[in-house]
């Protein structure tokens, strides 16, 4: 059998894998150096600078194309370092079309460090593909998708927009980090580019930043390529084995995750304290069609406003919370609460981030793998 006939859950283990050459090691090892011998100049074993390439990357680059279906994976040093890189690929004059309710730092990113270099950023709902068409010019050269959004749980239907980038001329690239490859594969859906916080499910454990990039065109992947040795954001070997150890378990902890979401939005859900809950597999979520037919199922991921919409109140429940903990990130096997209108989206204006939905009574969560009865005791003394 072939790799690309290995399904999903056999992929995460042996995709893009090889034993070692040196000793038939398993698992990579982590080769922590910064150089390698030369037996003339130019002449080695493949390695000559790790910032150029290092060993325990190549195998983690290798990984992430292979659970992405892609041809060529890129590690970097966080997934904003993945965001800047190909962002590095468009010119001055140059515009983009962005999700409007998308991570914090990518917005910072955008707004605040290429626009002075005179690229052009829009924001808009892309749940209607009618809405990105609009914004279309022939200086359009990206489209930035996130699906599920961040931390709206928009659905957007990444088929047609790939189809309308196509038909223009235009990369799309999609942020997949709420999804996971396990949810959605948006390469096999039209996309271009597509760009993780590895930090987040891939490595699943919150004890690693790193980013990435996956895509298929060997002429895309060799600009790429120049960017991350140009610039040098690489993640280092130790960070590199981390996530490949990471990936090894992503089925079965995605699993878990989606199961636990599920609970906890039913619960939520069915709560009178509680006035909205955001979670794609509601089916009066908006577009809960689209995230049907794209993804394997509904994620962990949940957003959700107590009744009375205030901050206070909001503040008052993340604070009593025992089991999730309060704190930055999602993905690894613990619940995690965040109050994004003061933590993940405090760089973008209070007008713009309550006019995509992110209020300030608004809650995030990240569900982990624990016990769902627990987590749901966890939000019942908390909310009260």
């Amino acid at each position: 059998m072939s790799e690309k006939e290995l399904r999903f859950n056999s992929k995460v283990i042996h995709g893009g894998q090889k034993p070692d050459k040196a000793y038939g090691a398993v698992m990579p090892p982590i080769y922590q150096t910064s150089t390698y011998a030369q037996t003339s100049p130019g002449e080695h074993m493949g390695f000559e600078y790790s910032r150029s390439a290092n060993p325990t990357r190549t195998a983690l680059e290798n990984a992430l194309a292979s659970i992405e279906n892609g041809n060529f994976g890129l590690a970097f040093a966080s997934g904003l370092a993945a965001m800047d890189a190909v962002i590095k690929l468009l010119e001055p004059g140059d515009e983009v079309i962005s999700t409007n309710d998308l991570y914090g730092g990518s917005y910072r990113l955008f707004r605040q460090v290429f626009e002075k270099y005179g690229i052009k950023f829009h924001f808009v709902g892309m749940q209607e593909v009618s809405e990105i068409a609009a914004l279309i010019n022939s200086n359009t050269k990206l489209v930035w998708v996130e699906t599920p959004t961040n931390p709206m749980m928009n659905i957007i239907d990444l088929k047609a927009v790939s189809e309308l980038a196509k038909s223009n001329k235009i990369l799309m690239a999609v942020d997949n980090t709420f999804a996971t490859p396990y949810l959605q594969q948006p390469l096999d859906l039209g996309a271009d580019i597509v760009m993780h916080s590895a930090t987040k499910y891939l490595g699943g454990h919150s004890d690693v930043v790193v980013g990435a990039l996956v895509v298929k065109d060997a002429a895309l992947a060799e600009n790429l390529y120049f960017i991350q040795n140009a610039s040098g954001a690489i993640c280092g070997p130790m960070d590199s084995f981390l996530v490949l150890r990471g990936i090894k378990t992503l089925n079965v902890r995605m699993q878990r995750h989606c199961e636990n979401g599920k609970r906890i939005s039913e619960y939520l859900l069915a709560h009178p304290k509680i006035e909205k809950v955001y979670w794609p597999g509601f089916k009066n979520h908006p577009n809960h069609d689209v995230a049907t037919k794209q993804m394997k199922a509904y994620g962990g991921m949940i957003s959700f406003v107590p009744k009375g919409g205030n901050f206070k109140d909001a503040i008052a429940i993340v604070e009593k919370l025992k089991v999730f903990t309060l704190a930055e990130s999602l993905g690894g096997v613990e619940s995690l609460a965040g109050h994004p209108a003061s933590m993940t989206h405090a760089s973008i204006p209070k007008k713009e981030r309550e006019k995509s939905g992110v209020v300030d009574s608004l809650i995030r969560l990240s569900v982990g793998i624990e016990d769902a009865r627990d987590l749901i005791s966890d939000l019942e003394q908390a909310i009260g």
